[in-house]
């Protein structure tokens, strides 16, 4: 089969396509035909890597797993001895960062519980680009105690247009909150596009240092200080930041936590996301099953292409999800 690779850690360049040995389905494990996968920033940070500190857990020289890709939508091609919940046949999609990854393929295997059916009514392109970006921006959008948003308040999403971010905004209207979107010059009217009421051209304004207060700031990466985002808060206010380079990761750890003792104002690293959390997923199909909530695709490439899809990614060219399509419509 057909899969992009990287044996060493860098950018995009890194990733080749090889033809590798099929995959088979051992002992309550799923083997998939991919159909379609997508590009998050997750999967760029596997190949850099980023933070730095995970080579501790990755490889401290070189990547010890080459494969990529954590979105996958496809149809199940075989099942393992134990598995209960599939047949060959069946419409699946998932997250397989806690699980290998390896959607950027022709055929991935993975636990069962890796897997969900996509439901009726959404496809294979819709289907890919939800289990990991869709899935942080709901989570992103409640406390770790299990608060939301609520109708009035007014939430920040900072990296409105990227994979997390067109989410997080469509979730929070959902909601009913007024939503702010920040966005680089050249995306403002995409983010407009998605219903926010307001957008900030972070090239020329500083949402830390104005006058509006937020109750919810979800930031697709770190870009400010802990000091100055806490500024932005309401009282009881959250600014909940999904990732960052090892030395913002390690301020929103550390800072983070020292400075919202004592405080009604939180301020740090999303720690409680649980991947592909089954009770998510279920609102998330739902919402997009009835309309309220529509995947911003940015562009579709072939497998062939996928260094290509990552460099998009990366360069920060994309507008919402970058999809990497496997079987041809």
């Amino acid at each position: 089969m057909k899969a992009a690779v990287r044996y060493r850690y860098g950018g995009p360049e890194q990733v080749r396509l090889e033809e590798l040995d099929a995959p088979v389905a051992g002992e309550g494990q799923v083997l998939v035909r991919v159909h379609t996968a997508s590009v998050n920033r997750a999967d760029l940070d596997y190949i850099g890597p980023r933070p730095q500190f995970i080579r501790a857990f990755v490889g401290l020289r070189k990547p010890t797993n080459p494969r990529l890709g954590t979105d996958v939508a496809g149809t199940v091609e075989a099942v393992g001895p134990g598995v209960t919940r599939f047949t060959p046949g069946d419409r699946v999609f998932g997250d397989l960062l806690p699980f290998g990854m390896g959607s950027f393929a022709e055929l991935v295997v993975a636990k069962e519980k890796a897997f969900l059916p996509i439901p009726d009514g959404i496809d294979f392109d819709t289907a890919a680009t939800l289990p990991h970006a869709a899935v942080l921006a709901i989570q992103g959008l409640r406390t770790r105690q299990g608060r939301t948003v609520q109708p009035g308040d007014r939430v920040l999403v900072d990296g409105a247009s990227g994979n997390v971010g067109p989410f997080a905004v469509q979730i929070a209207k959902w909601k009913g909150a007024e939503v702010t979107g920040v966005c680089r010059t050249e995306k403002v009217e995409f983010v407009r596009s998605l219903g926010v009421d307001h957008v900030l051209d972070y090239r020329t304004t500083d949402f830390t240092t104005q006058p509006e207060r937020y109750d919810w700031i979800i930031a697709s990466d770190s870009h400010h200080s802990i000091r100055s985002v806490r500024r932005a808060l309401k009282p009881g206010g959250q600014y909940a930041t999904l990732g960052g380079g090892s030395k913002d990761i390690i301020e929103a750890m550390v800072i983070g936590k020292l400075s919202s003792i004592g405080s009604s104002k939180w301020a740090g690293i999303m720690l409680w996301w649980k991947p592909f959390h089954e009770p998510d997923v279920r609102t998330l199909t739902e919402l997009i099953r009835e309309g309220t909530l529509k995947p911003a695709i940015d562009s579709v490439y072939p497998l062939d292409q996928t260094r290509e899809a990552l460099e998009r990614v990366h360069n920060g060219e994309s507008q919402g999800k970058v999809l990497i399509k496997v079987i041809a419509d």
